[in-house]
């Protein structure tokens, strides 16, 4: 009975660890990475979804805005056989996205004077974008599917 609870909740079932490089710009238009999957008892995976998403802040304290912008979407459908004992699966993808300029990165993209203008005006602003990637595994079996994310340096 424990162990159905257990493997249900996904506690000793798949874990999924993002490996991603080292540098990452948001001009490069796509970024290649592996995703580890380990467990202690064979498990398959059905399904793995890859996103990069954009956390654009803008202003301070109080006045602060947020967005999320979903910049591109990878689902890898093969079937997956996951080991038990901890062997690990690794598994290779490459996600195509669009970055998506702001209206005042936009200004700036028509000449040098006017991206002197659109810079000052992110930094006073107190503009900054933050990339990061989340993946999640479809787990036969399993109510509870594992995911990880990862911030993307810039």
């Amino acid at each position: 009975m424990l162990g159905k609870v257990k493997q249900w909740l996904g506690i000793e079932g798949v874990k999924l660890e993002l490996l991603l490089p080292p540098d990452f710009h948001p001009g490069m238009g796509s970024i290649a990475g592996r995703i580890r999957l380990t467990s202690k008892h064979p498990q398959t995976v059905s399904a793995i979804k890859i996103v990069l998403v954009e956390k654009y802040s803008r202003g301070k304290d109080d006045n602060q805005l947020v967005d999320e912008y979903e910049l591109g979407r990878q689902i890898v459908t093969d079937l997956i056989e996951v080991p038990a004992e901890g062997v690990p699966v690794e598994v290779n993808f490459r996600l195509s996205f669009e970055p998506l300029p702001s209206p005042v990165d936009a200004f700036g993209s028509r000449n040098p004077f006017f991206g002197g203008l659109a810079w000052a005006a992110k930094k006073l602003r107190g503009v900054n974008s933050e990339f990061r990637i989340e993946a999640e595994a479809q787990v036969q079996g399993v109510g509870l599917n594992p995911f990880d994310k990862q911030v993307l340096n810039r």
